[in-house]
């Protein structure tokens, strides 16, 4: 498979294909706790809103984008106005190819120089992996220096089971 790859701002009329990258999260994992596949307006609408404030990407090879990463407010307080969650999904398909890196790199660039400090991603966690989740996207994370600094325990309640979640962060500029 072709690694190279190039990354871009997301547009809202790119919610069609990510849309369909995220659909498969949502019905066959616990990676996403959505349970019903959001409608096409309804996630165009949250492209949207995202691009208002935050850095909304898609990597794409050829002319088919092949995953999308994105940051949004943490918790939404004023106070929070230096940290920011991020969210990344791949195409299934285009796993362990370098794309999920190198939008996290561009991602994280952007931030800083908005003046964001403290990355924090939300991650469906299992100690023992089953069919729905696994630990690719903790140990993602941890490989780019994200940390665990919170769990959440049984949380999310999806396929018949209770699953964890757990916070990382990453601190990314100085707290003068």
């Amino acid at each position: 498979m072709q690694k190279i790859f190039k990354i871009r701002s997301a547009t809202v009329d790119d919610a069609e294909r990510l849309l369909e990258i995220y659909s498969y999260y949502v019905e066959k994992t616990a990676i996403s706790f959505e349970i019903k596949i959001p409608t096409l307006a309804n996630f165009r609408a949250r492209i949207s809103k995202t691009l208002k404030k935050f850095p909304y990407l898609v990597a794409e090879r050829g002319e088919k984008i092949i995953g999308y990463a994105y940051a949004h407010e943490f918790v939404g307080r004023d106070a929070y106005k230096f940290s920011a969650e991020l969210t990344i999904y791949l195409d299934k398909d285009e796993l362990h190819q370098g794309a999920g890196r190198k939008l996290y790199e561009e991602l994280e660039k952007i931030l800083r120089d908005i003046g964001i400090k403290n990355l924090y991603a939300c991650i469906g966690w299992l100690t023992v992996e089953d069919e729905f989740l696994n630990q690719n996207s903790a140990n993602f994370h941890r490989h780019l220096g994200f940390k665990i600094v919170g769990k959440f325990s049984k949380c999310g309640y999806k396929f018949n089971r209770w699953y964890d979640m757990i916070w990382m962060e990453k601190i990314i500029g100085e707290h003068e």
